[in-house]
């Protein structure tokens, strides 16, 4: 690594990832489950600098509900955590990263931090590892470096990048102009074929202090909500319980609104890293193994001329599929899904049936 300063890993796993329902749910998010390799994703996340030397171990920011399933998780791979934070109620990743980065101000003065979603993969862990490398100088210089993902199609999904030019004396690193809004589909389409423009896959390097005196600047009633709850937070081992009341006076902002479109001193690495945020089962099936048909099958599944599926089976009646095409198939205990791979985005549209009770057993009556 190029700098001797300390560098956390801050795994966030703060979502509830009710877009792969009805396997991933509230009370067991995406994060936490080994939907792409037989490791979780949240182990998948902490695994990837464990081979760096300058890292340090991780810092998990999590939801109370989850934190021994952290624990757990981080034990069975052998991960020793620097700390585990539970937030009281969600409030974004502003202050999430706000509360790690006070961890780090008060463990060691100031040091890195690799902000990284829990429930992401990243197919080509040595382009990742290298774009850290390009990144940490701008990091350490006091920049606010975001990771621009090259686009491979005109997603109307994601966030996007613009990027400037190159900065002096920072190979790699170019200026980050704005941060863009998930386009319509023309302006996608614009924006990969002008190649200024990457994905923003939520991917962060900064130190702890440049990131706290941004947000002082650009968010100071987060600044604020964050302090105080690490002032009064309950220590128990790695275990770190910020402060309820002031934590959750904290508005509810993302990094992206509070500091990075706000701040002039971000700046873009672009990789191209086989990145995927699994947002979708499209995208599970995408990056999930096929086989001859093009389906990809999890556990009890057949199918006969049926092509370009994602058939998973966890928990729930076996699946045979016969004559479908370009599906989605999904069995669990608590529900089943079916529906076309190309309407996964309204799986969310269930989720809210699901809150509202849609989904209660039907009243048997016993004979008389």
């Amino acid at each position: 690594m190029a700098t001797e300063m300390k560098a956390f890993p801050v795994i966030l796993s703060g979502g509830s990832g009710t877009r792969l329902w009805p396997l991933s749910r509230a009370e067991r998010p995406k994060q936490f489950l080994p939907v792409v390799t037989d490791r979780s994703m949240m182990q998948e996340t902490a695994l990837r600098t464990a081979v760096l030397a300058q890292f340090c171990g991780p810092i998990v920011v999590s939801s109370e509900a989850h934190g021994d399933m952290v624990g757990e998780q981080m034990a069975q791979i052998g991960v020793q955590p620097s700390a585990i934070l539970l937030e009281p109620q969600g409030r974004n990743t502003a202050v999430a990263i706000a509360i790690a980065a006070h961890w780090i101000a008060r463990a060691e003065g100031d040091g890195l931090m690799l902000v990284m979603p829990s429930d992401h993969v990243i197919n080509d862990l040595p382009a990742f590892h290298a774009a850290i490398e390009t990144a940490i100088p701008a990091a350490v210089d006091g920049r606010l470096v975001t990771f621009g993902i090259t686009p491979d199609r005109p997603e109307t999904g994601y966030g996007y990048i613009e990027a400037g030019s190159a900065m002096a004396g920072l190979d790699g690193v170019l200026a980050a102009v704005q941060f863009v809004e998930k386009p319509e589909l023309a302006r996608a389409q614009a924006y990969v074929e002008g190649g200024r423009h990457y994905w923003n896959g939520g991917i962060f390097l900064f130190t702890a202090r440049a990131y706290l005196a941004a947000l002082d600047d650009h968010a100071p009633d987060i600044a604020r909500a964050a302090a105080l709850s690490m002032q009064k937070a309950a220590h128990e081992g790695v275990v770190v319980r910020p402060e309820a009341e002031a934590f959750c006076a904290s508005p509810d902002r993302s990094i992206d609104y509070a500091v990075m479109e706000p701040t002039e001193n971000k700046v873009v690495v672009p990789v191209d890293m086989g990145w995927s945020d699994v947002g979708s089962w499209d995208a599970l099936w995408a990056i999930r193994g096929h086989d001859a048909d093009q389906n990809s099958l999890h556990n009890g599944a057949v199918t006969i001329d049926s092509t370009g599926n994602l058939i998973y089976v966890d928990g729930g009646p076996p699946v045979a599929a016969i004559g479908v095409h370009d599906s989605v198939i999904v069995s669990t205990s608590v529900g089943v899904l079916v529906m076309p791979r190309d309407r996964s985005q309204d799986v969310k549209a269930v989720v809210e049936m699901v809150k509202r009770g849609a989904f209660q057993p039907p009243v048997v009556q016993a004979a008389e």
